[in-house]
């Protein structure tokens, strides 16, 4: 009886030793992120299995709400750079940590059985097509991106009463591929994951391109940990991930 309570004792205390050795680290991504980052930390957690990640995924200007409201964060991942502008004028990032590690395209698309076919942005014009899904400029970059082009283009204020706004470029998606909309703005990643429900008319020219930035957070209870994670989302094997599900990665 002894001898087993001294093996229990071991093991216990071995137990609570690696319990106090394990790491931990938030981090909050874009919701157009979301399975290449999933499968990403998984990666991670092979090759660090004593680090445990938590994700959180929304719209990036919800992300940084969060952050600035004092959620616990140790990375920010948004899908632009005007957000992480913002993060950095708010210090709520370290600056020095910031990089661009991918690239997107802005796509619109439509259901598969959609009953009006458009094949340019001026046939979002016509009278036939009345509900067109665009994220919230205000919060979501993909929406700002949609805005930005229909501007350029004269085709902002006829969108804009029809635009079914939504939380994050993902709800989008769902509209779309619901077939509850007869339009909708999304990157090509997304539309990449639903091929069997939707239909990419086109890519959207844009004066400046899709890019997501990535930064440790000021407040990161352990900024070296969530800095070998920024190294391994820009390593070979995480650019290997990110081009798996359509991203192009940058370098610098």
């Amino acid at each position: 009886m002894r001898r087993f309570s001294q093996t229990a004792l071991m093991l216990a205390l071995a137990c609570a030793a690696l319990s106090a050795s394990a790491k931990e680290i938030t981090v909050s991504a874009a919701a157009s992120l979301k399975e290449a980052f999933q499968e990403i930390n998984t990666a991670y957690g092979r090759a660090h299995p004593d680090t445990q990640i938590r994700l959180n995924t929304a719209a990036s200007g919800v992300l940084l709400q969060q952050l600035v409201q004092g959620a616990p964060v140790d990375v920010l991942a948004t899908a632009d750079q005007e957000t992480m502008d913002k993060a950095a004028e708010a210090k709520v990032i370290a600056p020095a940590s910031r990089r661009t590690f991918a690239m997107n395209d802005l796509v619109l698309i439509q259901p598969q059985n959609a009953t009006v076919r458009v094949n340019t942005l001026q046939d979002l014009s016509k009278p036939q097509v009345q509900r067109v899904a665009v994220g919230n400029p205000a919060s979501v970059p993909a929406g700002r991106y949609t805005k930005a082009a229909l501007e350029k283009a004269g085709l902002w204020q006829t969108v804009e009463g029809k635009m079914i706004s939504t939380q994050n470029v993902r709800q989008a998606l769902d509209y779309v591929s619901r077939g509850e909309v007869d339009a909708g703005f999304v990157y090509r990643t997304d539309a990449m994951l639903v091929r069997d429900r939707v239909r990419i008319v086109r890519a959207v020219p844009l004066e400046k391109p899709v890019s997501y930035a990535i930064a440790v957070t000021a407040s990161s209870k352990d900024a070296a940990e969530a800095a070998r994670y920024l190294d391994f989302i820009r390593s070979r094997e995480g650019s290997r991930i990110l081009q798996k599900y359509g991203f192009n990665p940058a370098r610098r």
